[in-house]
C-alpha cells in the first residue's frame, strides 16, 4: 500500500491510500478519485518529505546543524478543510519540528539522493530531512525505502 498526500485544482490537500502508484493513476486518470471538500476530480500528488529513522542499537551522533530558516508559513491544508488549526495541535507539530531538527541531518534538496545512498549502504544511516518531489518520494517508495511527510509548521520560538 503506498499513502499519497493528494490536492485538487482548487488547492485543497487530502490523504489516500493506494495499492501502488499504477492503482493511483489508473483512478485518477478515470476522475474516480474526488475531493473531499469540493468534489473535484482533477487530482495530482501533492509533495512528500522526511524520512524519519526507525529505531537504533548504536548511538547516535551529533547532527549537523541545518541553516538558520526563515519561519515556514502554516501548510495550506491547515485551514483550508477544517478551520484554523487548533492551538495544542500546533504545539504538538511545533515540538515535532524541533525534535526532527534536533535529531536529523538537514539535508535539503539532496534528499531523495541521500535516502538511497542510506538504504544501499553507501551512507551512515541516520535520521534526515528535507525537500522532495512527489515523483522523488513516489520513487523512493517503490524502491522499498520509507519516506514519511509532516506538515512543516512555523517554530515555537520564532
Amino acid at each position: 500500500m503506498i499513502h499519497y498526500q493528494l490536492r485538487c485544482s482548487q488547492e485543497h490537500g487530502f490523504d489516500g491510500w493506494y495499492k501502488d502508484s499504477a492503482a493511483f493513476e489508473k483512478l485518477a486518470a478515470s476522475g474516480l478519485i474526488d475531493c473531499p471538500v469540493c468534489s473535484d476530480t482533477k487530482i495530482r500528488r501533492d509533495l512528500m518529505a522526511p524520512a524519519i529513522a526507525k529505531a537504533r542499537t548504536e548511538p547516535v551522533p551529533a547532527p549537523v546543524k541545518p541553516p538558520e530558516q526563515p519561519a515556514a508559513a502554516p501548510p495550506e491544508g491547515a485551514t483550508a478543510t477544517a478551520g484554523p488549526m487548533p492551538a495544542q495541535l500546533l504545539a504538538l507539530l511545533q515540538r515535532m519540528r524541533a525534535e526532527v531538527e534536533k535529531n536529523c541531518d538537514h539535508v535539503g534538496r539532496d534528499f531523495a539522493e541521500e535516502a538511497r545512498k542510506m538504504h544501499r549502504g553507501e551512507s551512515e544511516r541516520r535520521g534526515i530531512y528535507g525537500e522532495a518531489t512527489a515523483d522523488e518520494a513516489e520513487a523512493l517508495a517503490d524502491e522499498g525505502i520509507e519516506v514519511g511527510r509532516i506538515p512543516w509548521v512555523p517554530r515555537a520560538d520564532g
